[in-house]
């Protein structure tokens, strides 16, 4: 029978979540063997691999796929238990959002507190750089992603939310010591920048489309934290490109300043999800939409990052 048993689906999610088989099994109740087993089990009825089998476990494409199916069905099952069983207890329902820090550290969060306050949900919260958290929606570990990207995964939807403007920043003391002069590829070299991680290229990209600096030929600093960016800056250690929105009342106050204000970047944010969404998930889209478009400059035609 080509029919796929959900009870050796949860072993394998479960064992992904997990990120072990030990937590799989303390999860499910039952020992490691056993879950074990049911992989197998699951492996062989579809006569391929699903899980490498390294420190940690992680799924096969073809079981990313069987995850990404899994959890959707999952999705729909709590939705219509709910609208089935209003009045039975119901225990929080499990949220996945891929996202990018900046995101999270704006408008994110009180576009998510309403429903946060009105329904049971156990949030979890993928920071990824907005170029890669379409993966984690690719990989069925999240239900929806905040991207770059314009073009609709298969079986998702995507909508537009806003753009993000990134401006080039310091205080003024650490303009006055590394760029007195002004920013020539000689002074770029000597100041300490920021990236978000090793694998952030938005800085990277900046600096050699403004400047023709290559990546490498000038001290980056590597801080995986919006807030940290800014509080970063503020202490005049470094110059780096920081929201807008992050920023405004240290704009106002002088307390940051622009250092090429001819050369702003921006970048469009889109809301990827599954297609089929119900219950919780629909509204948590819905109001995800609504808040980052009156809080998120609607963006340019075309959509394109501009820098």
């Amino acid at each position: 029978m080509n029919e796929l048993d959900y009870k050796l689906l949860a072993a394998l999610d479960q064992v992904v979540s997990e990120q072990s088989f030990e937590g799989a099994a303390r999860q499910l109740h039952l020992t490691q063997s056993a879950v074990s087993q049911r992989i197998k089990q699951l492996e062989q009825r579809l006569a391929q691999p699903l899980l490498v089998r390294g420190q940690p476990p992680r799924p096969t494409e073809a079981g990313q796929r069987l995850l990404a199916h899994y959890r959707q069905v999952s999705q729909l099952e709590s939705a219509v238990m709910a609208d089935l069983l209003p009045d039975a207890p119901q225990k929080p329902l499990g949220v996945t959002i891929a996202t990018n820090a900046d995101s999270l550290a704006t408008w994110l969060i009180p576009a998510l507190t309403p429903l946060l306050h009105s329904h049971p949900i156990e949030l979890n919260l993928l920071i990824e750089d907005e170029s890669r958290t379409l993966d984690r929606l690719r990989n069925g570990e999240a239900f929806g992603a905040i991207s770059i990207n314009a073009e609709p995964l298969p079986g998702c939807r995507c909508d537009p939310l806003g753009q993000m403007d990134y401006l080039l920043v310091a205080t003024p003391g650490f303009r006055a010591r590394y760029f007195a002069d002004g920013l020539t590829q000689d002074t770029l070299r000597r100041a300490p920048a920021v990236a978000f991680d090793q694998r952030d290229d938005m800085h990277e990209r900046y600096i050699t489309r403004h400047f023709g600096l290559p990546p490498g030929s000038y001290p980056c600093h590597a801080v995986r934290s919006s807030e940290a960016f800014v509080a970063i800056a503020r202490a005049g250690a470094a110059y780096c490109l920081i929201p807008r929105l992050m920023i405004s009342e240290d704009l106002a106050a002088g307390r940051l300043i622009e250092l090429h204000p001819q050369g702003h970047l921006i970048q469009p944010l889109y809301w990827h999800r599954w297609l089929l969404e119900r219950g919780v998930h629909k509204l948590l889209s819905r109001r995800l939409i609504e808040h980052a478009r009156t809080v998120l400059p609607t963006i340019d035609s075309g959509g394109d990052s501009r820098v």
